[in-house]
């Protein structure tokens, strides 16, 4: 990826702490980073951390014989691509608003002239009132990008919204603003991901070990190239918050059935990446069943074959991709998949390749396409598995 330079501004509330993270996603994202901090700022996160983690002095006074430049403010709006306000309060909200620049962060944003961004955090009385509001519309109105604030117990005892978005889910933003890609803008992407349960009483159930993983990366790859993404996720830990995808949560296989039989429709892309279970039990206990029943016996029916079904109703102007984990004949069973099920292109991965299983965070693929076209890709993090998913569905649209 191209470096590009994010200025971080921060302005003096408690979530100031949460900077510290959002500058080592940055960086670790590839991104350079140099912060200008608020007097407040600095009571709550010192400049010493700022400076280790950015690995660039801080700008936090307009006078100060330590600043590069005389005019510092200006300089910066030179080496910035974008430039991210997190936290920001109320006071700073209100400062660019009315344009009034009397310290550094507020000088730095009346001289930048390329995309801003404001993540608010405050009391949630302080963000319902009229005047915040007022000054939140005026900053929209000029372009300035908001990332809404949650909602949950503040750090002054409230319970509300004025909660800054967390670090994760801001790089997510700020990766939509700076990535050069906008060929899945507007397209309608439905991604599935993760195992199915099957209940057998209310304390068992027949699964599989996937983690989810594969999918939650391809549908961040669709998001972070501006598509529009519904995620119907199984049952797994991964957290996921990006302002482009919709999760839908599921458990069963009939519930991820029913889910994506009603998104499909005016869904551009379907890439099916759960690992749904093939069998479920003929009847659910309603009890837990005891272990002193030595002759139990399970009686399993097929799942309904999600990817088939929507093979069926599929329009000629939609791209529908399935997964296929073989153990043997792998590329004789996924070709067999592929027409079977009325297919653009399936993804293959075997279990017999190191490090492409369940609960990796690598993966090993083959795509083929009713072209028979065959593509063999070399292992890779999921990651970048996505980022290969993403481009061949892009280049089969395009």
């Amino acid at each position: 990826m191209e470096a590009k330079n994010i200025i971080l501004g921060i302005s003096g509330g408690i979530a100031a702490y949460k900077s510290a993270s959002l500058i080592r996603l940055f960086r670790k994202a590839g991104y350079e980073v140099k912060v200008v901090a608020t007097s407040n700022a600095l009571e709550f996160i010192t400049k010493v951390t700022l400076e280790t983690l950015s690995q660039q002095k801080v700008y936090c006074e307009v006078f100060n014989e330590q600043n590069d430049y005389t005019t510092e403010h200006v300089s910066l709006t030179d080496w910035g691509d974008i430039f991210v306000v997190a936290p920001a309060t109320a006071n700073i909200i209100g400062k660019y608003a009315c344009g009034i620049a009397d310290d550094a962060l507020s000088t730095a944003l009346m001289a930048f002239d390329k995309q801003i961004i404001f993540a608010p955090a405050m009391n949630s009385k302080m963000y319902k009132n009229f005047a915040c509001q007022k000054n939140l519309n005026t900053l929209k109105d000029q372009g300035v990008m908001i990332i809404e604030p949650s909602e949950g117990f503040l750090a002054c005892g409230y319970e509300g919204k004025g909660r800054m978005e967390e670090p994760e889910n801001i790089l997510w933003f700020v990766e939509d603003c700076l990535t050069e890609s906008t060929s899945l803008k507007g397209k309608k992407i439905l991604v599935t991901a993760g195992p199915t349960q099957e209940a057998i009483d209310p304390v068992r159930y027949i699964g599989n070990h996937s983690s989810g993983i594969m999918g939650f990366e391809i549908a961040l790859e669709f998001a972070r190239r501006n598509a529009d993404v519904t995620l119907v996720a199984g049952p797994t830990n991964l957290p996921l918050n990006h302002p482009k995808i919709k999760r839908i949560d599921v458990v069963s296989a009939e519930q991820m059935y029913q889910s994506c039989m009603k998104v499909f429709p005016k869904a551009n892309v379907a890439v099916m990446a759960a690992a749904v279970a093939d069998f479920t039990p003929e009847k659910t206990v309603g009890g837990k069943i005891k272990k002193d029943d030595k002759n139990m016996a399970l009686k399993l029916k097929p799942t309904k074959d999600i990817l088939k079904e929507m093979g069926k109703v599929k329009k000629d102007n939609q791209v529908l991709a399935g997964f296929a984990l073989e153990t043997d004949n792998e590329l004789e069973n996924a070709k067999k998949k592929l027409a079977e099920k009325n297919l653009n292109m399936i993804i293959l991965n075997s279990l017999k390749d190191e490090g492409a299983g369940f609960k990796s965070q690598t993966n090993k693929i083959t795509i083929i396409d009713n072209n028979k076209q065959v593509k063999r890709y070399d292992l890779k993090s999921k990651k970048a598995v996505a980022i290969d998913v993403v481009n061949y569905i892009s280049d089969l649209i395009q």
